[in-house]
């Protein structure tokens, strides 16, 4: 029987809020006789955060006051009365709005009047597109990934319950992410859906991937690959489906976006170029696609076992890129 894990029972985003705030208050340096590895340990992990954007970082820490949820900001803390770290913290979610940006000024007006220098830190512990993270660092905050955190607590071991649950958590986490590489194709779950994105898109020149909802349940999406083809754009997406919380068929799909008016036509037109010079290819695979007209819409589908693995087969990672780039190619010579 596996070990009970406070983080396997507690999953939400907040309670990893509560952990960096809670590691961070041990920061303090009068919990250094309570527990002087902890203490170091959060001492440390702020050097660590403040490292990410400032070559100087305290040699001696003071003063340490840290929490959760001030003016909506998930994480934050006051070393020495010099930095203010701000920490938005994500799991499975990204950022919306124009959060990062509003609490950027509302840092930098707080800050600001103190003298304090700011660090900005987005703390992802699952997976984002590298779109996304860009982004991100646009808005002025150093991401901290997963294997970022992993990095800094296998080099900082503590006896503590807590504090080894939740790394024993990442640790987990990092496994089943990484589970796309030793699992047959119908043995994945989301996480090894998000690693095996994660590595497309060190691969590939994706556009972007993220989870997209609509009335059916929605479906884990990476798009890539747009062509011109008059007035519309052509392109690759993988659509992972999720039916009722479970994943369900996946499908490379041949797609048509940017269609404003004769929604019927221009489909049938561009699933006609596709599907004849599929048959000139022998590409057999590829077949007609069910879709309703829009905007966006898909005009060719294959079958997960034809562009990915048959079920029970562990999938072949080069090969599959070598097949994606195959059909880069092949949409390119459609056009």
């Amino acid at each position: 029987m596996n070990r009970p894990n406070l983080f396997r029972i507690a999953t939400s985003e907040l309670s990893q809020d509560a952990f960096f705030a809670w590691l961070m208050q041990w920061a303090d340096p009068s919990n250094m006789q309570e527990n002087p590895d902890l203490c170091s340990a959060g001492q440390n992990f702020l050097r660590f955060l403040i490292g990410k954007q400032y070559n100087a970082i305290p040699e001696e820490i003071k003063k340490v006051e840290s929490g959760r949820q001030w003016n909506n900001i998930d994480v934050y803390a006051n070393v020495n009365d010099e930095f203010l770290v701000v920490i938005e913290d994500k799991t499975g979610t990204s950022r919306h709005s124009n959060q990062l940006e509003r609490y950027r000024k509302l840092a930098e007006k707080y800050g600001g009047s103190k003298n304090f220098s700011n660090v900005f830190v987005y703390l992802k512990s699952e997976n984002e597109s590298r779109t996304s993270l860009h982004k991100v660092e646009m808005n002025g905050y150093a991401v901290v990934t997963r294997e970022d955190l992993l990095s800094f607590f296998n080099s900082h071991p503590v006896d503590n319950d807590i504090y080894n649950d939740y790394v024993a958590h990442l640790r987990d986490l990092h496994s089943s992410i990484n589970s796309f590489r030793n699992l047959p194709a119908n043995k994945w779950n989301w996480y090894s859906w998000q690693g095996f994105y994660a590595f497309l898109d060190k691969e590939l020149n994706v556009e972007n991937w993220c989870y997209v909802a609509n009335p059916s349940g929605g479906f884990l999406g990476l798009w890539w690959h747009y062509t011109k083809w008059k007035d519309h754009n052509v392109y690759l997406q993988i659509e992972q489906q999720i039916e009722h919380g479970r994943l369900g068929a996946c499908r490379l799909c041949f797609k048509i976006n940017k269609v404003t008016e004769n929604h019927i036509k221009v489909r049938n037109d561009c699933a006609k170029m596709i599907l004849a010079h599929a048959a000139e290819a022998g590409h057999t695979e590829i077949r007609p696609a069910r879709s309703r007209k829009g905007n966006n819409m898909t005009v060719a589908v294959i079958d997960r076992a034809d562009w990915l693995a048959p079920d029970d087969s562990i999938v072949d990672l080069e090969q599959t890129v070598t097949r994606l780039r195959q059909y880069e190619k092949f949409l390119d010579e459609c056009i």
